[in-house]
């Protein structure tokens, strides 16, 4: 074991039995017409955390054929946006009041620590409100200088039947990327988490029921991708679909969309880096640094994964961040003090260590960690920190997503090394500069080629800021005004006014 802070106890008591989920289908609970469930293992406790109805193609195509129909008759799509706000402001009060429903059940499913959870969870409620005000001063425009006798109009209008597939690794938190901005544009939406975390995305139809949301606006389908992902990304009464997980499942979508060209937004993988200039804050990087590759056990698109440092600090800025690392507290996820987690599945753990094994057989140095870690009375579904300086490029650890706690640490002597290394890779979600000099923040900001750059900061977010990536992390954008418009058709209105239209055919009488 390393000389690590390992939290074994709990504050929480396990739930003594598992959450049940059932599907959501035009309105009401309902469980799989053949009666299949699925169970899923905690992966921090080992006992059974929930069983769910596990769907296949009849529930796919009931909630598919719900969600057009409510649609196609306006129930949603044709009321006041005064009235959806009304709603979706509702689901947050409710939100807020079921914090320690959800973020349980949500740390027994993922085993990420109760206190991230209750923030994901309750933080959630603000991207509900959000949304509802965007639906609220949502607006096109108009045209008056295209000549005396004619108006143009371009109004906004709501897609129709949106494909909602959520991933594992932030079940409550990206479900509401999505979905309360889909609904406040007035779609009607078919929502299906990960068969490996279902149970918040059940648990939010009480919300939506309580909130008064009509019968069919939203359906939740809960099961594995092949079949019911598959139909929700074929299926011609679709008309958009959403997706959030790897770049190979998204591109999959991509392929099974294109027979109908219904619209898709993906937001897909990274190997984000740090980049820190030899004049930046080192202790204040080197803690976002931390956080950034052990947030989530690493398990998150916008790890990074990756630090760029300038060679005449790379040393010192290891070994504060190999420092702070004995400092950050892993285990049991029930103590509200334990900042790391479990790994999701056992296979998945076995992952991780391949691609630590295989930068080493690569030449990289393994600084610190680099295998399974053991937590006691809690098994060994964790992995131990682990820094791999001796990066170069050319390794596959370099520019291959690992999802998980592990750092690879390259060097650079100059800003165009600096910007080839962060542009070098397939992704392009997001990116971070340190440097106490503007001008090498802002040169640097605008040539990495990703969706955001945060300056002498890691992993700030605001409903307010889009969302997303370049190149092969994914296409559109979500939340923030952006993310709002992507649920959303353009219509534009032309109008004559008067009879002023010179004849193109013309007649003897004319």
């Amino acid at each position: 074991m390393l000389d690590l802070t390992v939290i074994t106890e709990a504050t929480i008591a396990v739930p003594n039995k598992p959450y049940r989920a059932r599907h959501f289908i035009a309105g009401a609970y309902c469980n799989s017409a053949d009666g299949a469930v699925s169970e899923r293992i905690s992966p921090s406790h080992g006992v059974v955390a929930s069983i769910s109805a596990k769907g296949g193609a009849a529930e796919a195509e009931a909630a598919i054929a719900a969600a057009r129909t409510a649609f196609d008759d306006g129930r949603w799509s044709d009321v006041p946006a005064r009235a959806r706000a009304k709603v979706l402001n509702k689901v947050a009060d409710l939100i807020e009041a079921n914090v320690e429903r959800l973020a349980l059940i949500e740390t027994m499913e993922t085993g990420k620590p109760i206190s991230q959870s209750r923030g994901e969870c309750g933080g959630a409620a603000d991207l509900w409100r959000y949304a509802a005000s965007l639906a609220r001063t949502s607006h096109g425009d108009s045209h008056n200088t295209l000549g005396k006798d004619i108006l143009a109009v371009v109004t906004k209008e709501p897609i129709g039947v949106v494909s909602i597939i959520t991933p594992w690794n932030f079940p409550f938190w990206i479900l509401s990327q999505k979905l309360p901005f889909a609904l406040a544009a007035g779609c009607t939406c078919v929502v299906k988490p990960s068969e490996i975390t279902p149970s918040t995305t059940a648990m939010l139809a009480e919300f939506l029921i309580e909130a008064g949301l009509p019968k069919g606006v939203c359906n939740i389908v809960l099961g594995a991708g092949n079949p019911i992902g598959s139909l929700m990304s074929t299926h011609s009464d679709v008309d958009m679909i959403t997706f959030t997980g790897s770049t190979g499942v998204g591109k999959i979508i991509s392929q099974a969309a294109a027979n109908t060209l219904k619209k898709v937004a993906l937001e897909l993988g990274g190997k984000n880096p740090q980049v820190v200039f030899s004049d930046a804050d080192l202790d204040q990087a080197a803690d976002a640094i931390a956080f950034g590759v052990y947030f989530n056990v690493g398990q998150c698109c916008n790890s990074s994964s990756r630090i760029i440092v300038h060679e005449d600090i790379a040393k010192d800025l290891v070994e504060r961040v190999v420092a702070l690392t004995r400092h950050v507290r892993f285990g049991n996820p029930l103590h509200p003090d334990t900042q790391v987690g479990a790994i999701v599945t056992p296979e998945h753990n076995g992952s991780i260590d391949a691609h630590v094994r295989a930068a080493v057989r690569a030449g990289a140095t393994l600084r610190l960690g680099g295998a399974p870690m053991v937590v006691d009375g809690l098994g060994q579904q964790f992995y131990q920190p682990t820094i791999l300086t001796g990066v170069t490029a050319e390794m596959p650890i370099a520019s291959s997503e690992v999802f998980g706690p592990v750092l690879t640490v390259l060097t650079f002597r100059t800003m165009d090394e600096a910007i080839a290394l962060t542009n070098g890779t397939t992704y392009g979600l997001s990116a971070g500069v340190w440097s106490e000099n503007v001008h090498t923040c802002l040169e640097f900001s605008r040539r990495a080629q990703a969706g955001t750059v945060w300056t002498n900061t890691w992993m700030d977010g605001f409903p307010e800021l889009a969302f997303g990536g370049v190149k092969q992390s994914g296409q559109g954008r979500e939340i923030g005004s952006y993310g709002y418009d992507e649920f959303l058709e353009v219509k534009s209105h032309v109008l004559r006014i008067g009879r002023t239209r010179a004849p193109w055919v013309k007649t003897p009488s004319a």
